[in-house]
């Protein structure tokens, strides 16, 4: 029993998670004397990056944040500019930007469940063990891991780092003919979502059954499961303006992170696919409710490892409303050849607010009457889940200790990986000093 001995855990530069995190937990005699999630990774200032930038180069600069949510990023500047300068888009514009918002969800939440959580579903260290002991399984995983991909190519240009979505509208649009044909697929990967589902919620037990009460923060809307559009929804508050985001977030400084952390109504709140979840579940698409009736997931779940779970439902979701998204873009009839809304240039402040797979993502910027921005504010979603993180440790780690060394640092291990974060998008702080104890 570990409660019986000191136990000591550094895990440094935790593994199966974008960017560098540590984990460190100290404990004696069943009493725990420290558990800390460490973010040390340099800061990267990308709002330094536009400043002085043309408002035509922010989306583009923007999306090199992340390469996993690129498209995110590159449509939450193009909102921030969009409203700074009075640019009012199509409604094809809109409803192909919510189609690429959907492809880059499902490129990240089945590269999450497939190849970074199902090792620990399976008991294995990565995902390469499976490759031979769950074959058919690891390959229906990249079979929708690629449409994903390919259909974000089709709609941004490329996969990652879009370069169709502009101030206004898009460069190139898909033709009716490759809409169909992606639409076709669509419908057919349906199947396969259904079989991975089936093996994720045959290992379900493999995920701790750990409850902590937070605060849950995201877009929410009347009319539709929100992602590209909305208000800023909490469980706790209810609803507020996005002009308003300061007010929310209010990001400070701790010593072990390079990376701001937030909190509004608690000491922390958590925004991602569970947030999400739990403040709009009764607007998904049927395949993705049912979906979660089969895991039992209902609103408001406490449990963070749930998130792993939220995101294969929104998976789904995503997939059943592209379906119809290309519906309505066909019988609307397609414009291919539309342009870019037409706009003058002029000074004002906007922000972008938009849910990228792992949460609320805001883009703030102050333009000049030349249309340079002059301030930028970014604030990501990993930024606002590391307070989180850091109080479901607190919470969690007192249950683990009298599991084995090995048992407690595969758990704590979990429980970050369970928020999917972007370590490195989230690190924009300078002055951070670390004082050895």
């Amino acid at each position: 029993m570990s409660s019986s001995k000191e136990v000591s855990i550094n895990v440094e530069h935790l593994t199966r998670v974008e960017g560098h995190g540590n984990i460190v937990l100290n404990a004696n005699s069943g009493v725990l004397k420290k558990v800390e999630w460490q973010v040390p990774e340099a800061p990267r200032f990308f709002e330094s990056f536009v400043r002085n930038r043309p408002y035509n180069e922010l989306s583009h600069l923007t999306s090199r944040i992340c390469g996993i949510c690129s498209i995110g990023h590159s449509l939450a500047s193009l909102k921030a500019t969009e409203n700074a300068m009075d640019i009012h888009i199509s409604e094809q514009t809109e409803l192909l930007r919510k189609l690429a918002l959907h492809g880059e969800n499902m490129q990240s939440h089945i590269l999450h469940i497939g190849y970074l959580v199902a090792p620990d579903l399976f008991s294995v260290g990565s995902v390469f063990p499976l490759i031979s002991s769950a074959k058919e399984t690891v390959k229906k995983i990249i079979s929708l891991h690629r449409l994903a991909n390919e259909m974000s190519e089709l709609i941004c240009g490329r996969t990652t780092h879009p370069i169709t979505l502009v101030p206004g509208g898009f460069s190139d649009i898909p033709s009716e003919k490759q809409l169909f044909q992606l639409q076709k697929r669509l419908i057919n990967c349906m199947e396969t979502c259904t079989v991975v589902a089936q093996v994720v919620l045959d290992n379900i037990d493999k995920l701790p059954n750990f409850t902590r009460e937070t605060e849950f923060i995201g877009l929410t809307s009347t009319d539709e499961y929100a992602l590209y559009d909305g208000i800023i929804g909490s469980t706790d508050t209810g609803n507020h303006p996005v002009d308003d985001y300061i007010t929310i977030v209010n990001e400070f400084i701790v010593p072990q992170s390079t990376a701001k952390y937030c909190k509004h109504n608690r000491e922390s709140y958590m925004v991602g696919a569970l947030a999400r979840f739990n403040l709009n579940s009764d607007l998904l698409n049927p395949s993705a409710k049912d979906l979660a009736k089969k895991f039992d997931l209902q609103p408001i779940n406490y449990n963070p490892f749930m998130n792993n779970i939220a995101q294969l439902v929104e998976f789904v979701h995503s997939v059943e409303d592209s379906i119809e998204l290309i519906d309505v873009l066909i019988d609307s009839g397609l414009k291919t050849d539309e342009k870019p809304s037409t706009f003058v240039i002029k000074e004002g402040r906007g922000i972008g607010a938009i849910e990228v797979p792992r949460g609320i993502l805001f883009h703030d910027y102050t333009y000049n009457k030349k249309g340079i921005c002059t301030k930028a504010n970014c604030v990501i979603p990993t930024n606002q889940n590391h307070n989180n993180i850091q109080k479901d440790m607190e919470a969690f780690a007192p249950e683990l200790l009298e599991k084995s060394k090995e048992e407690i640092t595969l758990n704590l291990e979990m429980l970050v990986r369970a928020y999917d974060p972007c370590i490195s998008c989230s690190t924009h702080y300078l002055d951070v000093q670390f004082v050895d104890e």
